[in-house]
């Protein structure tokens, strides 16, 4: 049997329990996973095939949510003890704020990091010790976005989002309003539209200059994650039996029938990430599959990461989560089941 990309290009490990998060840091040279008993798994690229060097801090009692820092070579994560930490892969750990409840949903962009306790978010610079301001909710925030140049902040919520600027001296908020329980948040790069996701399976947008609903439906399954595309011409989402990409171009999405990137009928999407540098995407599914897929190619070529079994029928889970170094050249995942994988890409 052919080898996967995993086994000739990567490496994986198992850890005890679901990982809730990966991602890398800002300038590439490190990757983290994070599992819910909130154990940091770090590594940089140069041990990236040896998988028995890769770091294991203990971070928080119950993790949440992992992101990038501000800064270029670490890390931030929110938890169910009410911390949010600042690690680097060397395993130094830095308390930025301490409270009672869980962190919902955590952001970061280079010069500001945001994270959310039930109805409040709390805005903070890159250094992260003192408040800069605290943005009331009507309900529990459960997604949080800042857009491509950190200028504005969106949060979904109950029967909506707000958006806000960062730098306004006032503490106003634009809200765009639609019925409902929304259960995340993407900002078009280009700053055009915002989209939620809806716990009727199902997507809500509002096209920013004028305020104008968009209603994307059809989904089998909640879309637990979306991502635009670097140019911002499709919105990437999960919740089929592939990649639904609607086209936010030529008068789109609205009248305009989805595209739908590689089918495996049988089981669901449930992550992906967008390459940074090049129409790709990855693609995670619930049996623990992970492709790489052509966005507009003539032929739609899909290339295979790895397969939903290890050899001997051991099954790594459902994809959790996925995510590109942000030059591109290094894809990580995590799973259910408690795998984390990462694939270089580079050559």
């Amino acid at each position: 049997m052919r080898k996967t990309l995993l086994e000739t290009r990567g490496a994986e490990r198992c850890f005890e329990s679901p990982i809730v998060g990966v991602t890398a840091t800002r300038d590439g040279t490190s990757l983290a996973a994070m599992t819910a008993d909130g154990e940091a798994v770090l590594f940089v690229r140069d041990v990236l095939h040896q998988p028995d060097q890769w770091r294991v801090t203990q971070v928080h009692d119950g993790a949440l949510r992992l992101v990038q820092d501000c800064h270029t070579d670490s890390f931030l994560s929110g938890g169910e003890d009410g911390r949010v930490v600042r690690f680097s892969a060397e395993g130094s750990i830095t308390e930025l704020y301490k409270g009672r409840a869980w962190i919902d949903c955590l952001a970061s962009t280079t010069t500001h990091f945001a994270f959310s306790c039930k109805k409040e978010v709390m805005l903070r610079n890159a250094e992260g010790h003192e408040n800069f301001k605290t943005l009331e909710h009507p309900s529990t925030v459960s997604g949080l976005m800042f857009d491509a140049k950190g200028r504005r902040l969106v949060a979904s919520h109950y029967n909506g989002v707000s958006l806000w600027f960062v730098n306004s001296k006032e503490s106003t908020a634009r809200s765009l309003e639609w019925k409902g329980s929304h259960i995340g948040v993407c900002m078009h790069p280009g700053g055009e539209a915002v989209v939620s996701s809806m716990q009727e399976n199902e997507l809500h947008g509002w096209r920013l200059p004028d305020g104008h609903n968009m209603r994307m439906s059809g989904y089998p399954k909640q879309v637990h994650s979306m991502a635009f595309t670097r140019s911002g011409r499709w919105l990437a989402t999960t919740g089929a039996d592939a990649a639904v990409l609607w086209p936010f171009f030529g008068g789109g999405p609205m009248g305009k029938a989805p595209a739908e990137l590689a089918r495996l009928p049988g089981v669901f999407s449930t992550a992906l990430s967008v390459h940074p540098k090049e129409d790709l995407l990855a693609i995670g599914y619930d049996d623990g599959t992970v492709l790489l897929a052509e966005i507009e190619g003539k032929e739609a070529r899909v290339l295979p990461i790895c397969n939903g079994h290890r050899s001997g029928g051991v099954q790594r889970g459902e994809i959790t989560s996925l995510a590109f170094t942000p030059q591109g050249g290094t894809l990580i995942f995590g799973t259910e089941g408690g795998y984390v994988g990462a694939i270089n890409l580079a050559a």
